[in-house]
């Protein structure tokens, strides 16, 4: 990366239930409007627009887009799972990065219904349908949904090979509840202990209880990123900057040396992790603050070891010596990650960007690590992709 990409602006809006938000392309307004206003520009300033979303019609982006304006940019839409919103980010750092514009929006935004995640299209092959079979293979008697059945699956597999205990995976839980309750746009603020978590109702007894997994969430985030010269030209803020970036998908020992560790994307998250760090000169010691993808918390513990923070197996002893939280190593989402503010699938990736650049800027007020100077972003989408993402403090 020779260009510097900063981030000009964030708009993030409060994360809800299922039935209790706007439409989305009222939410994603309201995202785009205050990144805009954040970043001190106007709507005809932007050159580009990318919008990510999951469940929606082909151009819901300009659905969103045409609320702020109708300038003719143009505009991309997005759909890449739960890594959408980082896909957006990236495809806008891109286009950036590369001189082919100087100013570019990324937005995500997801109006989600009850329930576990479903398919739509019943009538064609699935495009996960690799996987499943790979699932099926593993664990053929097993009919919970999928993405309970494959990351309540890996943190079994990770229980079964390295004797981690589900009192680690609560712990986990409670963590993200603390982090949450100084966080006014989380969907859940509540305080829950590891007790409380591991006597919740059980999705898969001994495994999973309900507590460990993320809720279906409506919400929208937005972000703006310039190039430097048209930053120094507009008198923006150049405080925050894109170090490093790499989107992955999945390679073959994914599928012919099969465990349920590497169907959920640890493979993935370690060679962007590792493409990442040789960008921005950093590793993982180098780190202040984490947002990762804890779609389930037993995702967080198998994302430490992914992204390098302790080797393979010793996830339950960071956890363990407080590392995972303030005071310790890392502060791994402060925001409440997944599991308390919530996951919109294409508004999540855009919503852990906007807090980090909080973070790097000292304004994340009581959720606030102090002196944090580098960030690290991890979004993963099953089927697959990760988009990993460092955020210096200029």
């Amino acid at each position: 990366m020779t260009r510097n990409v900063f981030v000009a602006g964030v708009g993030m809006i409060p994360f809800a239930k299922p039935g209790a938000s706007a439409h989305y392309d009222e939410m994603g307004a309201q995202a785009i409007s205050q990144a805009l206003e954040d970043a001190g520009l106007s709507y005809a300033d932007v050159q580009q627009a990318y919008a990510g979303y999951v469940y929606g019609d082909s151009t819901c982006g300009q659905a969103a887009l045409y609320r702020v304006g109708l300038s003719g940019v143009p505009v991309v839409n997005v759909n890449n799972n739960c890594a959408t919103g980082s896909s957006a980010l990236f495809l806008a750092r891109q286009a950036v990065q590369s001189g082919a514009v100087d100013c570019a929006i990324a937005v995500g935004f997801e109006e989600m219904q009850p329930g576990a995640l479903a398919s739509h299209w019943d009538d064609r092959p699935r495009a996960m349908s690799r996987t499943l079979a790979m699932v099926e293979h593993i664990q053929p008697d097993c009919e919970l949904p999928g993405a309970i059945r494959m990351f309540a699956g890996a943190g079994l597999a990770h229980m079964e090979k390295y004797g981690t205990k589900l009192e680690t995976f609560a712990k986990i839980r409670a963590k993200a509840s603390r982090h949450a309750a100084n966080n006014p746009l989380a969907i859940f603020r509540k305080v829950v202990t590891p007790e409380e978590v591991l006597a919740a109702p059980a999705v898969w007894e001994g495994v999973l209880t309900r507590l460990m997994a993320c809720p279906p969430t409506c919400g929208a985030a937005a972000a703006i990123v310039v190039s430097e010269e048209f930053a120094r030209k507009r008198g923006l803020r150049t405080d925050v900057f894109i170090a490093g970036q790499a989107m992955t998908t999945d390679k073959p020992d994914a599928f012919d040396n099969p465990s349920m560790i590497e169907l959920v994307g640890v493979g993935m998250t370690k060679s962007a992790s590792q493409a990442v760090y040789e960008q921005a000169g950093i590793g993982p010691d180098d780190i202040d603050v984490i947002e990762l993808h804890d779609c389930f918390a037993q995702n967080e513990l198998l994302t430490y070891e992914g992204l390098g923070l302790c080797k393979e197996g010793e996830g339950e002893q960071l956890v363990n010596d407080g590392d995972n939280t303030y005071g310790g190593k890392w502060v791994v989402n402060p925001s409440g990650g997944l599991l308390s503010k919530g996951h919109p699938l294409g508004a999540t990736g855009l919503a852990q960007c906007y807090e980090l650049v909080h973070q790097l800027r000292g304004t994340a007020g009581d959720r606030q690590v102090p002196g944090a100077k580098v960030a690290l972003q991890h979004n993963l989408g099953l089927g697959g992709a990760c988009v990993v993402t460092a955020f210096k403090k200029a």
